[in-house]
Parts: structure tokens; C-alpha cells; sequence
């Protein structure tokens, strides 16, 4: 399957539930405080310290995350390394300034007013 069919079938996964599960409460705070913040990889990460409670919910978020890029990675034929990244494309389009992300070299940055020079991966 090519990267453009891969990205036009990630983006309505991506518009249902993605941003929706990183938005609860203390996840919500935690990405407005830069602790927490979307990957180019499709799943939240930690930037910066947070509770016990956050961490879980970052991890239970991924969890959530993972199940549904298993299920819809092995219905389109692809790789789920390569659904995950098409999701992470999408998810990192929608980044606020002012909220944390990091991309495939590791580095958490601050977006500000200018899109994200994503990866080429992202098409």
C-alpha cells in the first residue's frame, strides 16, 4: 500500500479518536504545560516529570492507540510501525503552538506559530 493511501485511511482513524483520547483532564493540563506531547512514532510521550497519574494515562492513551493501529494496520495489508507513523503524521499537523512534540530524532520541541517541518515520511 502506498505512503498516500496510507495517509488518506490514517487520517480518518486519526479525525475520530486520536486528539479525542490525549484530551481528558490531567492530560489535557500536562500537554498546555509542555510535560506531555504527541510523537512523530503515533503515540503520546513524556517530555518533562508528571505524576504517577499522568504517566498511566499516557500509557493507557498508548495502549488504546496501539490496539486500534493493530486492528486497522492488519485491515489495510501494512506494517503497524508504518500505520503508527501515518497516525503520528497526522496527529502532529494538529500540534498547538505552545505544545510539546518530538520527532524522529528524539528532540522535544515547542511549537510556535510556523507549521512543523514534519518528516518526510509524512508526504
Amino acid at each position: 500500500m502506498s505512503m498516500m493511501r496510507i495517509l488518506v485511511a490514517g487520517a480518518a482513524l486519526a479525525l475520530v479518536w486520536g486528539v479525542a483520547l490525549a484530551q481528558s483532564g490531567p492530560i489535557a493540563a500536562a500537554i498546555s504545560a509542555g510535560q506531555v506531547g504527541e510523537q512523530a512514532d503515533g503515540y503520546l510521550g513524556v517530555a518533562k516529570p508528571v505524576s504517577a497519574d499522568v504517566k498511566a494515562q499516557v500509557e493507557a492513551i498508548n495502549i488504546k492507540r496501539r490496539a486500534a493501529y493493530t486492528d486497522q494496520a492488519s485491515a489495510h495489508g501494512v506494517a503497524l510501525s508504518d500505520w503508527a507513523a501515518t497516525i503520528g503524521c497526522q496527529t502532529l499537523r494538529r500540534v498547538s503552538a505552545g505544545e510539546t512534540y518530538r520527532l524522529l530524532d528524539g528532540v522535544w520541541r515547542t511549537k510556535g506559530a510556523e507549521p512543523i517541518a514534519l518528516p518526510s515520511v509524512c508526504g
